[in-house]
């Protein structure tokens, strides 16, 4: 009897021993997690900062690079670096739909695309184009002197270029350090047995990974706008116009008639115009006849017996 209560009691320290020793196990498991979260959020810091030095060393050393290659050997040096070029075009063209045709011929030709094209025209005698096309960034030089090629005056030329290397390498460092932290959630994903551990490494792993995705889209923007330079084009068409000689204004017969018409017209509304003042008004006009016939003979009367005397 003593034996048997002597092995109940050793399994149930056995059995609180376990107990205790899996709730260490996983204290220590949670700790641990905590603490590499720390340490990766720590090594995420560092890695940023060691990536801007290093993207900063980079672009100093190809500087000096180029330098005293230029020197030393007069050469052009190629360079690694991302640089995002924009143009714009202002000219005047002959013929603004040849000059248009010709632009999206070479942009075909040097595997390019367009992405807007306009024609406007204002009225007989101006005409105007605007276009905006990505060239692959070999092709760019190539494409500015054939778009100028086409025209009959260059009016404005504008040539810009923005270097993007650091940001894109301090991007490529953080991704990198993303994609380790992703790892390790992953790796502490697998062994976590608790609901609430599962909850918050899902939490912190979709929250690091949604970076990763912000970052890597920058990336690619940053690659699109680097492969493929963008050159906006404005064309002017001014045109001589000669006025055409209208057959109907040249109709000798027909104004004729008219101005013939147009002065019998005028004619019979004038003597109309006579015999409607005479005849309304012919009994003032009597009496103004035997006024003034009156005052004839009175004065010539006068005029006799003056002699006379």
């Amino acid at each position: 009897m003593k034996k048997k209560m002597l092995g109940l009691l050793f399994l149930a320290i056995m059995l609180v021993l376990s107990a205790c020793s899996a709730s260490d196990e996983m204290s220590e498991s949670k700790n641990s997690y905590d603490e590499d979260m720390g340490d990766m959020e720590s090594t995420n810091e560092i890695a940023t900062e060691e990536a801007e030095n290093v993207a900063s060393d980079s672009i100093q050393t190809s500087n000096s690079d180029d330098s005293a290659e230029v020197s030393t050997e007069g050469a052009v040096v190629e360079t690694n670096r991302m640089i995002i070029h924009q143009a714009s075009l202002s000219v005047n063209v002959k013929e603004l739909d040849k000059a248009q045709a010709n632009i999206e011929q070479k942009v075909a030709q040097y595997g390019g695309y367009i992405v807007e094209s306009n024609v406007y025209q204002e009225d007989d005698q101006t005409s105007s184009g605007n276009m905006v096309v990505r060239i692959p960034e070999k092709h760019f030089e190539k494409f500015l002197a054939d778009a100028e090629g086409q025209a009959a005056k260059v009016l404005e030329r504008n040539v810009t270029g923005q270097d993007v290397t650091e940001q894109y390498v301090d991007l490529q460092s953080r991704v990198k350090s993303k994609r380790a932290v992703e790892e390790r959630l992953l790796s502490f994903m697998s062994k976590a047995q608790k609901t609430e551990d599962l909850l918050k490494i899902s939490a912190d792993l979709a929250k690091v990974q949604e970076e990763i995705e912000v970052m890597v889209g920058k990336m690619k923007y940053l690659e699109n706008q680097t492969s493929f330079s963008t050159v906006e084009l404005l064309m002017y068409e001014n045109k001589v116009v000669v006025p055409e000689i209208e057959s109907k204004e040249l109709n000798t017969w027909e104004k004729t008639k008219k101005q013939l018409a147009n002065s019998t017209n005028s004619l019979l509304a004038t003597g109309s115009a006579l015999i409607i003042f005479f005849i309304g008004n012919l009994p003032v006009l009597l009496i103004l006849a035997l006024i003034g016939l009156g005052v004839y003979w009175f004065v010539r009367k006068r005029l006799r017996h003056v002699k006379k005397s």
